[in-house]
């Protein structure tokens, strides 16, 4: 029986666009194939009391170095020689969230989020204006104008709240958090955990 699973991400997140980069070698090592569902990073950390690491390790000593170590270690082990830092960070991402809500929508889901992630993590473009959002989905061969359009649709922000609170619903509180079979696991940390419950 084929099993459901489920990569919650928003591209706010550098760990979610390191996550995406490992999940094709999972997929083809598994057969399975993840279903990519766009949330709101800011509503879930509303919803949960949570924060960003930058404010919770902010003056722990020897913490966020160590999470950097631990990003390294991951770029290394994946190969993941195009990430870059993003200079914006943070990057408001509700326009290209519900751009990613669009995309799905209109079943290009996919190439738009290869040619946001690009922009975001290794072109460290400012992906909350609106003319950098558009040459960025015209350079990856999605119509930027169009989605651009689509983010004011009151169903695609709908879509894109209801995702988001059914994902703290369902146990989430930060990204990126993965679901198979309903079972939650959460951080790039997982992924060998997410491996094992697809193949188990």
């Amino acid at each position: 029986m084929t099993k459901k699973v489920e990569f919650l991400f928003d591209f706010g997140s550098p760990n979610a666009y390191l996550a995406s980069k490992a999940l094709p070698a999972i997929e083809k090592r598994t057969g399975a194939i993840f279903k990519y569902v766009p949330v709101l990073l800011g509503g879930i950390f509303k919803a949960t009391g949570n924060v960003s690491p930058a404010i919770s390790e902010a003056g722990i000593k020897n913490k966020p170095e160590y999470g950097r170590l631990e990003i390294a270690r991951f770029i290394g082990k994946h190969g993941l020689t195009k990430f870059k830092f993003n200079s914006h960070f943070p990057v408001n991402t509700l326009q290209i969230m519900r751009g990613a809500v669009a995309a799905e929508m209109d079943g290009v889901l996919p190439k738009y989020f290869e040619a946001v992630v690009s922009a975001m993590w290794e072109q460290s473009l400012k992906m909350d204006e609106p003319e950098i959002i558009k040459a960025a989905l015209d350079a990856g061969g999605i119509d930027g104008a169009h989605i651009l359009a689509r983010i004011q649709d009151a169903e695609v922000k709908a879509k894109l709240i209801a995702n988001t609170e059914d994902a703290v619903a369902r146990g989430a509180f930060g990204i990126p958090t993965f679901f198979v079979d309903g079972e939650i696991y959460f951080g790039k940390d997982r992924l060998r955990e997410v491996e094992e419950a697809i193949a188990g």
